[in-house]
């Protein structure tokens, strides 16, 4: 569910009118809805809160410091991956014993500066990321939570580039390598091996992939007490999938419902990393249409907002509905486009072979379930300015992060002397 809705034939966001925010603050724009935000966290929060869990917002979903705030001061922590995401989770109020950090690629001066901050633990996805955690911490005479990230090699039923849990895939440990890790934890006299971690993929639309996961790792932590090695922490990941065309995902009352008996058993803390299921709905892309273009074989709808806006059709091929902004009072005959970009590739387009409503020039678009990897992924391609950012809440709407001007787009570059 989400509060984008007509109203006399007018698309609003909660009790903001689209178009006029369109107007005011030019497109391509990023709008949220703060109430569907706050419902998501929350629903989460409710269906899981017979074991009280620590819900990480995955910060790669998206990373404006105003959403994080607004999820923070909820009670959420957050789940970083880089350095930049460290210093947006403090900079949005985290507190660092509420920060969990993965990512395959930490870098040295990533690492240190976690540790000095004192986030809660860092996921870790292979031996030799162990070794240099353990390096560092002893170098900074400190000693610092982990958790093994386990690949449980899971099929997750979703595109092969968000999914995570199997063994072909770059992250996380095998079942063999952690058991070895656990049982020479003395080796890494700097570490506290005191969790384990999964995350299987994104858009997961079923419970059943999840429950394998977790059953296997559940098995794995019971193998692990009989060795006398206890641990405190499950951290389950995110992956929950969202509704963009004809999907029908779980509530997250009937997530909890599968995975609540496994988890409880175990009676370490459990961390949720959710990211998609909670933002995803939240946000969604204005465009406004240029030019509309005939061809012997094709109608294209050309829109102002292109594939740096919004990554996720040209990269995954994903399907985002298109709404007009204002629908057309009496039906009429839909007619099938592509709806493309202005950005110099061929894949550049939000939408092909769409069947859609008669459009002109000057009319508005929203693509929807845009509040998850679109400004996250966004980028600066064609020397295009990022997207400014406005949230709603009631009948309010503020920007979050003005949209950029061209200085922006040089302001790091520099001049050689000898040019």
């Amino acid at each position: 569910m989400h509060e984008f809705k007509y109203l006399n034939n007018h698309l609003y966001c909660e009790r903001v009118k689209v178009e006029d925010v369109a107007r005011k603050h030019g497109t391509p724009l990023y709008l949220y809805s703060y109430h569907t935000l706050m419902d998501h966290f929350l629903k989460l929060k409710t269906a899981f809160k017979a074991i009280e869990p620590l819900i990480c917002f995955s910060v790669k979903a998206n990373s404006n410091l105003a959403l994080l705030r607004a999820m923070v001061d909820k009670g959420a922590g957050l789940d970083i991956v880089s350095g930049g995401e460290l210093y947006r989770a403090l900079k949005a109020g985290c507190a660092p014993e509420k920060i969990v950090y993965a990512s395959v690629g930490k870098t040295d001066e990533e690492i240190e500066e976690a540790i000095k901050r004192n986030i809660l633990f860092f996921n870790v996805e292979s031996v030799p990321e162990l070794e240099n955690i353990n390096r560092i911490a002893a170098e900074q005479e400190r000693v610092v939570n982990v958790a093994i990230r386990i690949n449980p090699d899971v099929e997750p039923k979703t595109h092969k580039f968000i999914s995570t849990g199997k063994l072909t895939n770059k992250f996380g440990i095998d079942f063999k390598t952690a058991e070895k890790i656990f049982k020479q934890c003395y080796d890494y006299s700097n570490v506290r091996l005191n969790g384990v971690h999964i995350h299987i993929g994104s858009q997961i639309t079923v419970a059943d992939p999840f429950v394998a996961a977790i059953t296997k790792v559940v098995k794995f932590i019971e193998k692990l007490k009989k060795e006398n090695i206890h641990l405190q922490y499950l951290n389950i990941g995110g992956g929950l999938g969202i509704i963009y065309d004809k999907e029908t995902p779980q509530t997250a009352q009937k997530f909890a419902v599968k995975v609540l008996p496994l988890l409880a058993k175990t009676g370490l803390k459990i961390i949720m990393e959710p990211g998609r299921f909670i933002v995803g709905n939240a946000g969604i892309l204005v465009t406004k249409v240029l030019y509309i273009k005939s061809t012997p074989l094709k109608k294209f709808v050309i829109v102002d907002a292109g594939m740096n806006d919004l990554i996720r059709p040209a990269l995954y091929s994903a399907y985002h509905q298109i709404l007009p902004l204002k629908k057309a009072e009496a039906r009429g005959r839909l007619e099938k486009v592509d709806v493309v970009g202005p950005i110099c590739e061929s894949g550049d387009f939000l939408a092909k072979d769409r069947l859609m409503p008669k459009l002109k020039a000057g009319d508005y678009l929203a693509v929807m379930g845009s509040g998850a990897y679109g400004f996250s992924m966004s980028s600066n391609y064609n020397s295009r300015r990022r997207a400014a950012e406005v949230l709603v809440s009631k009948d309010k709407a503020r920007v979050v992060r003005k949209r950029e001007d061209y200085k922006d787009l040089a302001r790091n570059e520099r001049l050689p002397l000898f040019l």
